[in-house]
C-alpha cells in the first residue's frame, strides 16, 4: 500500500509523512526529492512551476510508485498533488494507494513557513499553492491544527492501518 499526504506546502507532509512511515515500520518518501534542478531553483526563485514544469516530476513519481507497487512496498509520499489531475496521474491504483489531504487555513500555514528554514519553498509561493489547490472530494482530509502525534493517531484510525 501507498499512502499519499499531500497538501500545500507548509502543511506539514514530510512531519506528518515521516511520522506516519516510522509508527507503521514503512519506508517514507518525499516527492521533493524526484524535482529535477530547474524546478527546484526556479522555486528557489520564488517563481512558481507550471503544469509544464510538474509533468516530467509527476510521471517520475507515477514511475516509482508503480514501482513500488510491483514490488509490494508499503511506502508512505508526501507529495503536494494540488491539482486532481496530478492526483490522476499519480493515484494508478485506486486500492492500493490512499490519499490524505492535510488541510488548514492559509494563516496558519504561512506562520509555519515564515519559522521555517533550510528550504526553498518559503511563504511568498504560498498564494499560488493555495490558487492551484483543487481540493480533493474523494480524500481523507486531515485538520492540520492538531498535534502530529495526534494527526499520524487519527490518520491510521481512519485507514485502519
Amino acid at each position: 500500500m501507498i499512502i499519499i499526504i499531500m497538501g500545500v506546502s507548509g502543511a506539514g507532509k514530510t512531519t506528518i509523512g515521516k511520522l506516519l512511515a516510522n509508527s507503521l515500520d514503512w519506508e517514507f518518501s518525499d516527492a521533493d526529492a524526484f524535482h529535477p534542478l530547474n524546478n527546484v531553483e526556479k522555486m528557489q526563485s520564488g517563481i512558481s512551476l507550471t503544469d509544464a514544469d510538474r509533468l516530467p516530476w509527476l510521471q517520475d513519481l507515477q514511475t516509482a510508485m508503480k514501482n513500488w507497487l510491483q514490488a509490494n512496498k508499503n511506502m508512505v509520499l508526501a507529495c503536494s498533488a494540488l491539482k486532481e489531475s496530478y492526483r490522476q496521474l499519480l493515484v494508478v491504483h485506486r486500492d492500493r494507494i490512499k490519499l490524505v489531504y492535510l488541510k488548514g487555513s492559509y494563516e496558519l500555514i504561512y506562520q509555519r513557513l515564515q519559522n521555517r528554514h533550510n528550504h526553498y519553498m518559503s511563504e511568498t509561493l504560498l498564494d499560488s499553492q493555495f490558487s492551484t489547490l483543487e481540493e480533493p472530494s474523494d480524500t481523507l482530509y486531515i485538520d492540520v491544527s492538531e498535534t502530529p502525534e495526534v494527526i499520524v493517531r487519527n490518520i491510521r484510525q481512519a485507514l485502519r492501518v
